[in-house]
């Protein structure tokens, strides 16, 4: 049955990739070039013929193909260092809404996982859906005290779902790893991996819930985002009851300017956003485009974004975030050989990487970009270009680096949409310097100092045990060593011995010959 759902859905997605013509993008491989002249049998050939680009078509294919291919699309196209520009520019405009089901079949979800009569859980439930999406959608209600909340809510069976497509993208990648050899450049097999991983953190709510109450504690002094509260009480693996915001869609610059906002320091406040949830929290909101920010109009001068949506988020160890911190100074200081040491110092190129190659790379790649004014840079330009060269480099490109890339594209993007002018190194420099002059100096010693003080009272009683433990299992090791040399030596004397008891045996025995020789030709004289 599970061979002949595969098949069924093989032959659909096979009509949708002739639909827009995406076969040609296969028979243009060198191992089916042979067959290339079917893709002129193809009618859509003809009608698209020079009317679309190759991603443009591969966008709306997907579309066509599901919503869970619309997700795995969105994810793909953060891959910039896998992906050709075009193709990956192309899937990071794929939008993830989806028809929504039944109301009805959301309130019967709500009420059991919550245990209860969803009268008893709200005075009011909305049955039409305020949005829908691939993996869930969302309806307004009120809590019995009347206080208004979303209530995200999964769809039905999505789990089947995820679980077929991955299964056939995953037979996809093993197909297209065996049989194309360009596939080893693309990690197909790895790219999905990456798209089941991401699907399938989504399904818990419970997940989103906590990722979301992270960031709203890091924030919680802030006048610059609000992170609605999740009310926990409601809240279960394939259920997320948050508090309901209002304002105004990011996306909606005419409303904004109606509104009296400050285009230029609503963008100046979302870069500064970005990069302190990146330098002084290491936890960021991951999924950043426009469908999940909000903006606060009550003080138009100082405006607040307000964010959803926390189902992706990303985090960087310590040491990540110092070297992405010089590194982006270095680059702007041209410094290249300062960024080609440091990507091999990280574990971010292979060690024996030769350092000048890589930093001729690079500076290839930078200094055109650089000519221009600083304003005028674009940090999406400038990673799509180093992503070309990793490729050449085999550069080990992190998830949570993909993240980082993928946020930062779109905090570029909402920013520039916002104030074109903007010089976004301006705004991104002091946040980046700031964390790492906190990171160096007396001050920060003391501070790790004092940070680690109560491990360091709970290890320190024990300290003098493990000293004795050391100096015991050293002096056992010197006398193994000893007792291994005196034997050696004495195996030494022993074959000395043996060797000196054959020279005199042989010396004896050769003398005695000699002897005998010496007394028979003397008898045969006489």
């Amino acid at each position: 049955m599970k061979v002949f759902t595969r098949l069924m859905r093989l032959i659909r997605i096979n009509f949708i990739l002739m639909r827009y013509n995406i076969d040609e993008i296969v028979l243009g491989t060198h191992w089916f070039y042979p067959l290339r002249f079917f893709v002129y049998f193809n009618p859509y050939y003809w009608a698209l013929k020079n009317k679309l680009t190759r991603g443009e078509r591969m966008r709306l294919a997907i579309e066509e193909l599901g919503p869970i291919f619309v997700k795995a699309g969105q994810i793909i196209s953060t891959r910039r260092d896998l992906l050709p520009d075009d193709i990956a520019m192309e899937l990071s405009k794929l939008q993830d809404r989806v028809p929504p089901f039944a109301g009805v079949k959301a309130k019967q979800i709500v009420e059991t996982s919550l245990e209860a009569n969803i009268h008893d859980l709200f005075s009011d439930f909305e049955l039409k859906a305020l949005a829908s999406a691939s993996i869930a959608q969302v309806h307004a209600a009120k809590l019995l005290d009347g206080t208004s909340v979303v209530v995200k809510v999964l769809r039905p069976n999505i789990k089947k779902i995820i679980d077929r497509d991955i299964d056939l993208l995953m037979a996809l990648a093993r197909i297209a790893e065996r049989y194309w050899f360009n596939a080893r450049h693309f990690k197909p097999r790895q790219l999905v991996s990456e798209v089941a991983q991401t699907l399938y953190d989504e399904l818990d709510l419970t997940r989103e819930g906590a990722n979301a109450s992270q960031l709203r504690r890091n924030f919680s002094d802030s006048d610059i985002l609000y992170i609605p509260k999740i009310f926990w009480e409601y809240t279960r693996a394939s259920v997320l009851v948050m508090e309901r915001i209002h304002g105004i869609p990011i996306h909606d610059i005419d409303r904004l300017k109606r509104a009296g906002v400050n285009m230029t320091k609503l963008a100046e406040r979302g870069v500064e956003i970005f990069f302190t949830q990146v330098f002084r929290d290491s936890f960021f909101h991951a999924d950043l485009h426009p469908g999940n920010i909000f903006v606060s109009d009550k003080d138009p001068e100082n405006p607040t974004y307000i964010a959803v949506d926390f189902g992706i988020v990303g985090s960087l160890n310590h040491n990540d975030q110092r070297y992405l911190a010089e590194n982006m100074i270095a680059f702007f200081k041209r410094d290249y050989q300062r960024v080609a040491e440091l990507h091999i110092a990280c574990g971010w190129l292979p060690p024996d990487t030769r350092i000048d190659q890589f930093e001729g790379a690079i500076r290839s790649v930078s200094e055109p970009i650089f000519e221009q004014p600083l304003r005028d840079i674009s940090f999406g330009q400038l990673l799509m270009r180093l992503f070309q060269v990793a490729r050449r480099f085999h550069i080990n490109i992190q998830p949570q680096l993909v993240l980082l890339q993928k946020s930062l594209l779109s905090i570029e993007g909402l920013s520039r949409q916002l104030a074109p002018d903007l010089d976004l190194w301006a705004s991104a420099s002091p946040q980046i310097e700031k964390w790492l002059k906190k990171q160096v100096g007396g001050k920060a010693f003391i501070r790790r100092i004092r940070d680690n003080l109560p491990l360091l009272s709970e290890q320190l009683p024990e300290l003098p045990t493990l000293i004795f433990e050391v100096l015991k299992e050293t002096k056992h090791q010197q006398e193994k060593l000893r007792f291994r040399q005196e034997a050696a030596n004495s195996q030494t004397e022993e074959i000395k011995r043996r060797e000196w008891k054959i020279k005199a045996e042989y010396f004896l025995g050769g003398s005695g010959l000699t002897l005998l020789a010496v007394l028979l030709m003397a008898y045969m004289g006489k």
